[in-house]
């Protein structure tokens, strides 16, 4: 009982960071239409810079922070390359940031190398109903919902926010409003480098990161986004979590090497399941 409670706790864990990674795919994509594939690159930029800050000296908590305003600047500038001119298309920008993915990782190895990192985070475990659980992952956990909450609050109650959620619902009516889509667009992308920053942030103490983990970050939070169909925050974060704890089942109870082949597997079957029973509502409709 306690191993699983541990299991499920760290699943958690690692499924908020894929929740963060997954809201930024859902915003950047809401209000430009552009599914991001550079997304994994932020969390790897985030938690590769949060360790060389640490390295260097600067406090806890202040690293972290310049970790999360770098990666929102490398949102920012991958917005402006990828959507920066009036007229590219979705399918044109999509292509854009799945080669600024690729050159990422050229960069990626000249500052930091190709050796996983890590650090320390925030040490030691409490022992919950007998399982040993990282203070780590609690952070995680708590970070994840109170930014969660804050976004929440941002589109619903922000006047950025409800320019992006104009955007999102119809850009050329927020165009008559004087909302520029193309600015809203880069803010949207700066926002989800900046979620996908923490998330790498967040997730680098409970696992080693380098240059080529943003495939498996951006699998885990593009099938999480895909299951709310790149358009609701909250069922990507329920998705997300639900691929972390089966990843972490299947590392704990089987093999290390299947947890995310087991996982999509897992989310391949809730998205063919959603969308038969959304047919068969096409289907009776239009009787």
């Amino acid at each position: 009982m306690s191993a699983l409670l541990q299991y499920l706790v760290s699943g958690i864990a690692v499924g908020c960071g894929f929740a963060l990674l997954a809201s930024g795919l859902v915003t950047i994509h809401r209000v430009t239409r552009v599914v991001n594939f550079a997304q994994g690159m932020f969390a790897v930029v985030g938690g590769m810079t949060a360790g060389s800050l640490l390295s260097a000296g600067l406090p806890p908590g202040a690293a972290e922070a310049a970790a999360v305003a770098v990666a929102g600047g490398a949102g920012l500038a991958v917005g402006v390359v990828a959507t920066g001119r009036r007229g590219t298309s979705p399918q044109s920008a999509l292509i854009v940031t799945l080669g600024l993915g690729f050159l990422a990782y050229a960069a990626e190895i000249m500052i930091w190398g190709d050796n996983p990192r890590s650090y320390p985070g925030l040490g030691g475990a409490v022992t919950v109903f007998g399982a040993h659980v990282q203070k780590q992952s609690f952070l995680v956990i708590g970070v994840t919902a109170v930014v969660f909450a804050l976004l929440a609050v941002f589109f619903g109650r922000s006047y950025a926010g409800k320019a992006l959620s104009a955007c999102a619902s119809n850009p050329y009516a927020a165009r008559t409003m004087g909302i520029d889509p193309l600015r809203m667009g880069l803010v949207a992308f700066a926002l989800g480098g900046a979620l996908g920053g923490l998330a790498g942030v967040l997730l680098t103490p409970l696992q080693p990161i380098s240059y080529n983990s943003d495939v498996l970050l951006i699998t885990n939070g593009f099938a999480a986004a895909v299951l709310g169909g790149l358009n609701r925050p909250a069922v990507a974060l329920a998705g997300a979590l639900t691929l972390g704890v089966a990843e972490s089942l299947v590392a704990g109870y089987g093999e290390a090497s299947y947890q995310t082949v087991v996982a999509l597997a897992l989310m391949l079957a809730i998205m063919m399941v959603r969308a038969s029973r959304r047919t068969a509502l096409q289907e009776e409709a239009a009787r």
